[in-house]
């Protein structure tokens, strides 16, 4: 058997022409969605998202390009530009019944979370983003031989054709390598659990690469523009985080206060597989942030 969130109900919702979401939904209450990063699904909430159920409505969707969502093809730089895929956030929210939600974004997700943040402010209540950056500070703080921790954010920068025929030639190996490398606790995701995130991936090559590809253009001229209006985070947010920053030579939570005012930062001892590793570290982060 599929490995699923207990309790939970999957539905095929449209949000954009052509595109519709592969999400799990339990619990009832006050809404919030939980967007997964690279390169899982859906189910890297699974224990987190069984807690939050007790008293609120999970939204648990495969983003645009990964999972059993739909995979459109990549058109231009909009097509996975985390713009349009916190769009597709929204829509799933609002075609579901909650104009207005709590968001939670880890990894990938975590961009998505944000761009949604700062987009669709009169919807997002509370935002959570986990082990991850903002693009436009990603790329600033990458840089020396500190970057080839990242060696995948360049690949996947390249023009269509020689990243996906690389990554398609060996994808288990490819994808694979990061649920190695990343993870503190190997027994965090179990053998049923990985054997599904590698057939997601696997069957995701292009729209992947896409999702990356963006964050090296489209959403980078978006957070620049942001940045030049002056535009922040209105709502409270909580970054949860490695300490890589020390390492990386960079400081974290500075370069998230220049977004957020209303800024709770934490780190999290665990691999960057937290909601897996930590989960009942991070519900209780994400229950903290709800009531704050």
């Amino acid at each position: 058997m599929a490995p699923a969130i207990t309790g939970f109900d999957h539905r095929h919702v449209p949000v954009a022409d052509g595109v519709s979401l592969n999400a799990a939904v339990g619990g009832s209450g006050p809404a919030i969605v939980l967007l997964h990063g690279f390169p899982q699904t859906h189910l890297m909430w699974r224990h987190v998202a069984a807690d939050l159920a007790a008293d609120h409505t999970v939204i648990c969707p495969d983003l645009r390009g990964y999972g059993a969502s739909d995979k459109p093809a990549e058109t231009d730089g909009a097509t996975y530009a985390k713009r349009t895929m916190a769009a597709d956030v929204v829509a799933l929210a609002r075609a579901l019944g909650h104009e207005r939600f709590a968001l939670a974004g880890h990894d990938r997700g975590a961009l998505v979370a944000f761009r949604a943040g700062l987009d669709h402010p009169e919807a997002v209540t509370r935002l959570a983003c986990l082990d991850v950056l903002p693009t436009l500070d990603m790329w600033d703080v990458m840089h020396g031989v500190t970057g080839a921790v990242g060696f995948h954010l360049y690949l996947m920068a390249q023009p269509p054709g020689l990243p996906e025929q690389l990554i398609a030639g060996s994808p288990d190996a490819f994808f694979g390598h990061f649920l190695d490398i990343w993870t503190s606790d190997p027994q965090a995701i179990p053998a049923d659990v990985r054997a599904a995130y590698l057939e997601a991936c696997r069957d995701a090559v292009p729209s992947i690469v896409a999702d990356y590809r963006a964050s090296v253009g489209v959403d980078v001229e978006h957070d620049q523009a942001d940045r030049a209006a002056g535009r922040r985070l209105a709502m409270p947010v909580t970054v949860l985080q490695q300490d890589w920053g020390a390492a990386l030579g960079f400081d974290a939570a500075g370069l998230w206060g220049a977004w957020a005012s209303d800024l709770h930062h934490e780190t999290v001892t665990c691999g960057h597989f937290m909601a897996e590793e930590a989960p009942e570290v991070i519900a209780k982060a994400l229950r903290d942030l709800l009531t704050r």
